[in-house]
């Protein structure tokens, strides 16, 4: 990560609050897109600040909001094997804080002089695969990319007509988290709101494929995922 430097910032969220976000940009000068990068349930940890360095190693400004910032306290991580130490966390967070928290990220994007303002995407995991849906229908992104986004049905179905750019959806076939029902509603959504999407369904891959620090890893499926989602942004969000 030597042509990545990194830091964190603290946004001024519209309803008073203060998020601190991780940081990554290249360190070359010049203007790049803007890419939210949305955290698991376990916050913005270890994981998910490799995955915003190796967004920021693709060419792009990448900054992943600390959405449990009204409930934990800043730099907060959770653990992998007990994931009822972070369902308190999950459970508060509502759909109009994770919109304003999405609306600060990229406003944060937007004042960035690196950053080229009207090509910004967003790359999300788990619950932030759900961010990253939501973010797509609720502020000018260019493409989203959503890896098992839990919960998106049924109850954000109805923003699949407000989607202003394609979205890329990753599920594993072995995910006992997301059936099969939930997946048909969210792709049959985009497909009656004729929106842009590519369904893509790894059928040997669990819940938390991508995440090597977990016990679901499954180095093949994220090696083809993370292929088709530099495919997928340079298309899209770079526009080449």
């Amino acid at each position: 990560m030597d042509k990545v430097i990194t830091e964190t910032v603290a946004l001024a969220v519209a309803d008073g609050t203060i998020m601190d976000a991780f940081v990554a940009r290249p360190t070359e000068p010049g203007k790049y897109p803007g890419m939210l990068v949305f955290q698991e349930a376990f916050g913005v940890n270890g994981h998910i600040r490799d995955v915003t360095q190796r967004v920021a190693g693709e060419g792009y400004v990448a900054i992943a909001p600390e959405l449990f910032h009204r409930t934990a306290p800043p730099g907060f991580e959770g653990n992998y094997d007990n994931f009822a130490s972070v369902t308190p966390h999950t459970q508060a967070v509502t759909e109009a804080g994770a919109t304003a928290d999405i609306r600060a990220g990229f406003d944060w994007l937007q004042e960035q002089p690196q950053v080229i303002s009207d090509r910004v995407g967003s790359i999300g995991f788990c619950m932030g695969g759900r961010m990253s849906f939501l973010a797509c229908a609720t502020i000018p992104l260019k493409a989203a990319v959503s890896f098992y986004g839990a919960r998106i049905a049924p109850t954000l179905l109805g923003h699949a007509t407000n989607l202003q750019g394609p979205i890329l959806f990753f599920w594993g076939g072995r995910d006992k988290h997301i059936g099969q029902d939930q997946i048909r509603a969210v792709v049959e959504a985009c497909g009656r709101a004729g929106k842009a999407y590519v369904n893509v369904e790894i059928s040997d891959a669990d819940h938390g494929f991508f995440c090597d620090a977990r016990a679901s890893y499954n180095s093949a499926a994220a090696k083809e995922a993370w292929s088709l989602t530099r495919t997928f942004l340079e298309t899209h969000v770079k526009g080449f």
